[in-house]
């Protein structure tokens, strides 16, 4: 397909993902505390209040800082997932269920085989289980970068 008037430029485009790119960090900033709190509650429900709120600035500063230096790399450069920098929580999440006493999990093989190391099963499945609104922006970010890649890659 030629380029015509309509369609917007290249540096447009990756000027959009970058748009999208630092709403999806925002988003997950927003809700990485809720997730925090869901998660532990899930599995000890009465966790008091102060442990909540420690981990989830442990969280933040293990996820946030991470994932705002991978959205702003080059589409090219990205070696790695925004999903995966958030996966990687769990583990702390985990760390914290098990100074509580928190048994394991019960899992299935499929869990146990794609985050052997999730014991408390805590993995997000999409940034949508952080809130709605990094589920979407997780979306506008994916189909950006999608858009962005094969417009380079094209051949």
């Amino acid at each position: 397909m030629a380029p015509t008037e309509n369609r917007p430029s290249s540096t447009e485009d990756e000027a959009a993902l970058a748009e999208r790119g630092a709403r999806l960090a925002e988003a997950v900033a927003a809700g990485l505390p809720a997730w925090v709190e869901r998660s532990l509650r899930r599995r000890a429900p009465d966790v008091a209040d102060e442990v909540v709120a420690a981990v989830a600035v442990e969280v933040e500063a293990e996820v946030v800082p991470p994932l705002r230096a991978l959205l702003a790399r080059d589409v090219d450069d990205q070696g790695e997932s925004p999903l995966a920098v958030v996966r990687r929580a769990a583990a702390t999440l985990g760390g914290a269920l098990d100074a509580l006493g928190v048994p394991p999990a019960a899992r299935d093989d499929h869990q146990r085989a794609l985050f052997p190391d999730d014991d408390h099963d805590l993995v997000p499945a999409s940034f949508a289980d952080l809130s709605e609104e990094a589920g979407r922006a997780g979306i506008e970010w994916g189909a950006a970068k999608a858009f962005v890649h094969r417009r380079r890659h094209r051949g």
